[in-house]
């Protein structure tokens, strides 16, 4: 797929707004498929969650701990399509 985020809003709830660079947009509830352990622990703190951005090289969303997201997986969460098709 490959598709970077070019935007991100974080929301209440532990959910997000996305924008791609396609145009695919709309918001994602991170806690139905993130567990919030290891390096996703500090994210359970809704100051800490609010800090999320884009990273301007690799199109995808992040924290200041480094915790990340793959935009492959959010894009496939966001639209029902399959990360991979053959």
């Amino acid at each position: 797929m490959l598709k970077d985020i070019v935007e991100v809003r974080p929301l209440e709830e532990f959910r997000v707004y996305l924008r791609f660079e396609d145009g695919v947009e709309g918001e994602l509830d991170l806690s139905t498929f993130v567990s919030f352990d290891g390096i996703f622990q500090a994210l359970k703190d809704p100051r800490e969650f609010a800090k999320v951005s884009v990273h301007p090289e690799l199109g995808t969303i992040v924290w200041p701990n480094e915790a990340d997201l793959d935009p492959d997986v959010l894009y496939s969460k966001l639209t029902g399509k399959p990360v991979f098709t053959p």
